[in-house]
């Protein structure tokens, strides 16, 4: 087994099986990448909301790669043991016009910068959302962009995800997480990126607590895997938590998601003294979307799931 690393300049903005690959690993080895963050360094600890107009949206979410492994070939699956994720000190989440689950709702631009306090030995970490409210996050980094090359030729945008990966924003493949992704060309041509040192599932207002990352992955080729056809993953175990749920209840799905995030709003408000656009940060970053029932036709009832031990003051 050999140990690699790939720059933060190897870098690429599009999911594309031309791309020639910034380095060869046997399968079994181990490769960290130096990513920045989503924005790709357009936002930094001394942005303001004022640098979200000026965004090069044609320069989001970039990936580091591709990396190709050795006797991975269509048809096989690459396992991605995600070994090591470490953020950077700062991070920013942004309410960006036109994004989000209730972008009609929150049409204002705002950015909320982060001083992350990491321990890299110990794995773990928190951010305060509001001091003065005692609202901590603890912090627990991924990557939202993992994927490999498509079999179809062209470049694909990598704001969204794929059955071969890409933008999958899971905040549970985390570190202790492996990835399994389905190979459809030569090599595989591995590329990772998009760091998130926290984020709720869902991500409702289209960004979570973004970072520059570095991260370690070991990439493995499976030939007995045929049944994977989309990304699938076994995450680490995690302790209990306790949440507060709010939900919605609609026969359109989307209508009910909204809803539960909405109500969560409310709630932190109501409970909490948050402002709307601060509640609804707090919702992308913290808080997870949960799909209670679908099958008693004709509602859906989603739930917008928000763990009480951020709240440290009720401790």
């Amino acid at each position: 087994m050999s140990v690699h690393a790939v720059k933060r300049t190897q870098a690429h903005l599009a999911w594309d099986n031309s791309i020639p690959p910034v380095l060869h690993v046997a399968s079994g080895d181990t490769v960290t990448f130096n990513c920045l963050d989503a924005s790709n360094g357009q936002i930094t600890p001394a942005s303001t909301a004022a640098a979200l107009a000026a965004l090069d949206f044609a320069r989001l979410d970039q990936v580091n790669g591709p990396v190709h492994v050795a006797g991975a070939a269509p048809g096989d699956v690459l396992r991605v043991d995600v070994l090591r994720v470490a953020p950077a000190h700062w991070g920013w989440t942004a309410c960006l016009p036109g994004f989000g689950l209730l972008a009609d709702e929150f049409p204002a631009p705002a950015l909320k910068l982060w001083a992350l306090e990491w321990d890299d030995a110990a794995g773990a970490g928190h951010a305060w959302f509001d001091d003065a409210r005692r609202i901590t996050i603890p912090l627990r980094p991924f990557a939202g962009e993992m994927g490999v090359a498509p079999g179809k030729d062209g470049a694909f945008s990598t704001i969204p995800p794929y059955r071969t990966g890409g933008n999958i924003d899971t905040r549970h493949v985390c570190a202790g997480a492996t990835l399994y992704l389905p190979v459809e060309v030569p090599g595989a041509l591995f590329s990772i990126g998009d760091g998130h040192a926290a984020q709720g599932d869902g991500e409702v207002c289209g960004t979570a607590i973004e970072t520059p990352v570095r991260v370690t992955v070991r990439l493995t080729v499976l030939k007995d895997r045929p049944y994977v056809q989309t990304p699938h993953f076994r995450t680490p175990a995690a302790p209990a938590e306790e949440y507060y749920c709010t939900t919605g209840v609609d026969s359109d799905i989307r209508e009910a998601t909204r809803a539960a995030v909405r109500h969560m709003v409310a709630f932190l408000g109501a409970e909490h003294g948050l402002a709307r656009v601060d509640a609804y940060m707090l919702c992308s970053v913290a808080g997870d979307l949960r799909m209670h029932e679908v099958v008693d036709m004709p509602n859906y009832v989603i739930g917008m799931m928000m763990p009480k031990s951020i709240f440290t003051h009720g401790k």
